[in-house]
C-alpha cells in the first residue's frame, strides 16, 4: 500500500536540502563563513583557543586544578575577545537564524507526518490520537 519508496522520499529530501541551501539565510551564512575563514585575527584566536583547550585536557588528566583554572581563564578571555569581533557577532547571529530555519523545517515535517498518520488511521487530530488509539481507549 506504500505510495512512495524510501528512496523516493530521500530523493525529495535531497531536493528540499538543495532548496534550503539556496535561501537568503544560508547564502549569507556561506558568505560569512568564508570571511571568518579568511580573517587572520579570528583564525589566530581560534587556534590559540584550541591549543589552550588541549592543554586544559592534559591538566585535567593530571589533576592540576590551579593550572587548569588559569588556562580556562585564558580561554574565556580569548573567547570574549573573539566574541567582540563584528564579523564573529554577525556569523553567530546568522548561524542561529539558520538553525532556527532547520528546526522549523524539521518540526514541520514531523508534525505533518504525525497528522497524516492520525488522519489515515481514522483518528482525531484535535485529540492527537490515531484511530487505533481511540478504539482502545474508548
Amino acid at each position: 500500500m506504500a505510495k512512495y519508496t524510501r528512496k523516493e522520499v530521500l530523493d525529495e529530501a535531497k531536493k528540499l536540502a538543495a532548496m534550503l541551501a539556496q535561501t537568503e539565510e544560508i547564502e549569507r551564512f556561506k558568505q560569512l563563513e568564508v570571511k571568518i575563514n579568511n580573517n587572520d585575527k579570528v583564525q589566530k584566536l581560534i587556534s590559540r583557543i584550541k591549543a589552550l583547550q588541549k592543554q586544559a585536557v592534559n591538566l585535567q588528566a593530571y589533576d592540576k586544578k590551579e593550572a587548569l583554572a588559569k588556562v580556562e581563564e585564558k580561554i574565556d578571555s580569548i573567547q570574549d575577545e573573539l566574541d567582540e569581533i563584528p564579523i564573529v557577532v554577525e556569523f553567530k547571529e546568522i548561524q542561529q537564524v539558520v538553525n532556527d530555519v532547520l528546526q522549523l523545517v524539521s518540526g514541520t515535517i514531523a508534525r505533518e507526518v504525525t497528522n497524516h498518520v492520525i488522519k489515515d488511521t481514522g483518528g482525531d487530530l484535535l485529540k492527537g490520537k490515531s484511530g487505533k488509539q481511540l478504539k482502545e481507549t474508548e
